[in-house]
């Protein structure tokens, strides 16, 4: 591999197949695991949001330290934005009494607020951009507040929409296939169908999971939230090893070797 070409890489995977399948499962990774620590080991919102968050910082630490990308340390810092995204929702929309409609409702200013001012300075919020520390730092703000949002947005639509967890994991499903066909089938911005997208994979992981962990008598198959979490870590792992990834490239780089 030339320098040309190293130096055009991103520091965040390419978009592929590949990359939604391991996404969806860490959605899914970040229900069952913020619900294993808040509420199965009983430690509560406010602990469990510390704790993931000081995970969180600490891996973006590393994703911004790092010279070029890592899958593990990538999927790794996904993960910790969604178990911190699940505690931070359940704490907004519980402890602090607003419901799920004001969580969703303050969470989706905050994405708009920091997808907005990361246009303002860069000209765009294309994550083939991804690459200096100051992207990088809007990129994982977004990334946080997307997760965050997508739990609020899950437990709505499951909860006060009164669909349940399987009802709101097909709305949300529907809304993807919908991307998916815009994707193939018109010329809207691959940069806003990428953000749609990974906004509603969130919620399509946090009605997976808790479908997974929630009782029967809630809709969910009561599974164990740590026996679950440990098979979902073990899925993404498995196809980080198995399944091939790369690092993108900047617009209108093309690959040579």
């Amino acid at each position: 591999m030339n320098k040309t070409l190293k130096a055009a890489m991103t520091k965040v995977p390419e978009v592929t197949l590949t990359f939604w399948i391991i996404k969806i499962a860490a959605t899914t990774l970040g229900e069952t695991g913020g619900d294993s620590v808040t509420m199965t080991l009983n430690w509560g919102y406010l602990i469990g949001t510390a704790i993931f968050l000081s995970l969180l910082v600490a891996f973006v630490g590393g994703q911004i330290i790092a010279k070029k990308f890592h899958p593990f340390l990538y999927w790794a810092t996904i993960v910790a934005s969604t178990t911190f995204g699940t505690t931070m929702a359940d704490f907004a929309d519980r402890s602090l009494g607003i419901g799920y409609t004001g969580g969703s409702a303050l969470l989706l200013l905050c994405l708009m607020s920091v997808l907005g001012l990361w246009y303002w300075s860069q000209g765009t919020i294309s994550v083939n951009t991804v690459a200096t520390p100051k992207v990088e730092a809007f990129y994982w703000a977004a990334i946080t507040f997307s997760q965050t949002l997508g739990t609020a947005l899950g437990d709505w639509m499951a909860d006060t929409g009164g669909l349940g967890y399987k009802g709101g994991a097909l709305v949300f499903g529907a809304g993807l296939a919908i991307l998916v066909t815009a994707y193939y089938w018109t010329n809207i911005s691959r940069v806003t169908l990428f953000w749609a997208a990974f906004i509603l994979t969130r919620p399509l992981g946090a009605t997976v999971g808790d479908f997974l962990d929630k009782p029967v008598i809630h809709g969910g198959l009561n599974l164990s939230r740590p026996l679950a979490s440990a098979v979902i870590a073990i899925f993404i792992v498995g196809c980080v090893i198995v399944l091939p990834q790369r690092a993108g490239l900047y617009p209108g780089k093309t690959q040579s070797v």
